[in-house]
């Protein structure tokens, strides 16, 4: 006898794509949403920042840099692109260089939901410039004075102070983003680990051979090094101008007497007077930017460079 057939409902066929999609779908809900927030925008000025910010911030930011590689952040002028780029972002994080003197103010006028985070709040700036002397006092191209034209806000060249910014940093994220403060502090204690390494590393190369050595710089961007590991520098220029024909001959008469065997220089400056220097004294020319990107490689290179031209009878 003929087994008749048993009938089933018709079964609806389901594509592959459509389950992998329904998957992926049934896994996402079970994610917290802030796990796939983008990054967000903050500016910096200069690029050293942009390594602490990242190093803080971690994934969660997108860091914009406000002053170029190769140009100055005493003259710089913010392009439109990059005031367009302010309107959108959730804070910009200052240092003290130059042209926040001019700009910050404009910024904070025309932006005025954007916080600004002064990263150098917490700490005390020392003289950019010695003064020049009066007629017949004995230079000492060396030395600092109270009086001054001008605070360096090259607070970033020394880690010990790096640490104190990185704090800074660490508030002002948790302010602006409290919804991923936990890793903003779990990255600021392994930042901080690095840096406390950092600082036993160059102390290990500088000191104590280096101590109370000068070095002779073009522009006076490491100060706070030199103080930071027991070093003096002197600067060529003068209150943001190149020397006279006078300091310049001074310059040289010290370096003489004081053996100087290497002149540091900056890429966003002139190497004019530099090399007058150089040539003068048999000194070499050494690159020592204190504006690079790769701030931790930088700072070992020119603490290297620094003892290679200090620790020499």
């Amino acid at each position: 006898m003929k087994q008749k057939a048993t009938s089933y409902p018709e079964e609806k066929y389901i594509p592959m794509k459509k389950l992998l999609a329904l998957f992926f779908l049934l896994i996402i809900a079970g994610i917290p949403g802030s796990a796939f927030s983008a990054p967000f925008d903050v500016f910096v000025s200069v690029l050293p920042q942009k390594y602490f910010l990242e190093k803080i911030g971690g994934k969660h930011l997108h860091v914009l840099v406000m002053v170029p590689p190769g140009t100055s952040p005493a003259t710089y002028e913010p392009k439109p692109g990059q005031m367009a780029a302010l309107s959108t972002a959730k804070a910009y994080f200052s240092i003290g260089v130059p042209f926040e003197k001019t700009w910050l103010p404009r910024i904070m006028g025309l932006f005025k939901h954007l916080p600004v985070i002064q990263t150098g709040a917490e700490i005390k700036k020392q003289p950019l410039w010695h003064p020049r002397m009066k007629e017949g006092e004995k230079d000492d191209p060396g030395r600092y004075a109270e009086r001054s034209n001008g605070l360096d806000p090259h607070i970033w060249t020394s880690p010990p102070l790096v640490m104190l910014q990185a704090r800074t940093i660490l508030n002002g994220l948790s302010l602006i983003d409290p919804s991923h403060t936990s890793d903003y502090a779990t990255n600021y204690r392994t930042f901080i680990e690095e840096l406390v390494n950092l600082d036993l590393e160059i102390r290990k190369i500088l000191l104590p051979r280096c101590r109370g050595k000068r070095f002779l710089v073009f522009h006076p961007s490491w100060g706070y090094f030199a103080r930071a590991y027991g070093l003096k520098q002197i600067a060529i220029e003068r209150e943001g101008k190149a020397p006279g024909p006078r300091h310049l001959e001074e310059l040289i008469n010290f370096a003489r007497e004081k053996k100087i065997r290497a002149v540091f220089i900056q890429p966003q400056f002139s190497r004019k007077s530099a090399g007058i220097i150089a040539r003068a004294i048999g000194a070499r020319i050494v690159s020592a930017d204190p504006l690079a990107e790769d701030w931790e490689q930088n700072l070992k290179h020119v603490a290297t460079d620094l003892r290679n031209t200090l620790d020499q009878p």
